[in-house]
């Protein structure tokens, strides 16, 4: 038949439906019970599909439950404590979504555990270090400590972050998104030689 192009037409839906599966999985069934072959199952889809889509269960769990912090909600404006608290807040709000709190600490044991020498483009973009080093950028001359290795920096904060959503209802429950902006602005903070 003239025209007709060969094989179906892609499903643009299945990224949905699976990645919708997999956070139903994980809140119902756990992060170990969360595998490929159940996705598809839950998605009406066959697992083939999915590898074309994520390498690993790994991957597809990653992007199901740490899909990335909206660019708007991040966006620097130049006044750092602002900035720094609608990322944390942000931040905050991502690993608190039940499927985050069901896969965060399979995932973690498994990056603990893993043999890939370089994070993937997935793993980079769900850290939201990128946010964190643009917040720093725009911050006014002279409110960060150009010795300061952001990286250090960003690793101590999202360490809040975790003990704020995954150990909630215990001794940090006082550590709010103020609380964890302001211990995060005191280590960014210049620190200037005192009286001799």
């Amino acid at each position: 038949m003239a025209g007709r192009g060969r094989g179906r037409p892609r499903d643009s839906g299945i990224s949905e439906r699976a990645l919708a599966a997999a956070r139903e999985l994980l809140v119902q069934r756990g992060f170990d019970a969360t595998t490929i072959q159940a996705v598809a199952e839950r998605a009406g889809v066959h697992a083939s599909a999915l590898y074309r889509r994520w390498p690993s269960r790994i991957e597809l769990i990653e992007e199901a439950t740490f899909p990335g912090l909206s660019p708007q909600a991040v966006h620097p404006t130049g006044n750092l404590r602002d900035d720094l608290l609608r990322f944390v807040r942000a931040y905050t709000e991502a690993f608190s979504q039940p499927a985050a709190r069901a896969s965060a600490v399979g995932l973690l044991a498994h990056h603990q555990t893993s043999r890939r020498t370089h994070p993937p483009e997935l793993y980079l973009r769900i850290s939201a270090r990128p946010q964190f080093q643009d917040i720093l950028s725009a911050a006014p001359p002279g409110s960060v400590d150009p010795d300061l290795d952001a990286n250090d920096a960003f690793t101590m904060l999202l360490s809040a972050v975790l003990a704020h959503t995954l150990l909630a209802n215990t001794a940090t429950q006082h550590l709010t998104p103020e609380c964890i902006v302001e211990m995060t602005l005191r280590i960014l903070r210049p620190s200037w030689p005192g009286p001799l």
